[in-house]
């Protein structure tokens, strides 16, 4: 298994976290359901220091190298600031009361 973090600074973008959140409600959330190999991907931002980023969990390197349905580079106007692959090591799912991680947070409140 392979994760992969990507992060932008978006101080000097082309876009903002609202606008990437309506990105992630009509379009990318949906798009992404259908990628095969792909375990999990987060989006998650901090608006205090206008970062945005993802974190992918892929099942090999070779499902991680495929074509992704994303236009967030376009949308930002630049590549990732940060952007890492790490090995997995282990991996766990705790208990939780709600079964259904698809589709939560701030984009869809």
């Amino acid at each position: 298994m392979l994760l992969r973090l990507v992060i932008w600074n978006l101080a000097d973008s082309q876009t903002t976290i609202e606008e990437l959140r309506r990105y992630l409600r009509n379009e990318s959330v949906d798009a992404f359901e259908d990628v095969a190999g792909l375990r999990f991907k987060a989006w998650f931002s901090d608006e205090p220091t206008e970062r945005w980023g993802a974190v992918y969990l892929w099942e090999s390197a070779e499902a991680a190298e495929q074509e992704l349905p994303s236009r967030a580079r376009e949308l930002i106007g630049k590549e990732p600031d940060i952007g890492e692959e790490f090995d997995v090591e282990a991996t766990i799912e705790g208990q939780f009361p709600v079964e259904a991680l698809s589709p939560r947070g701030l984009a869809f409140e």
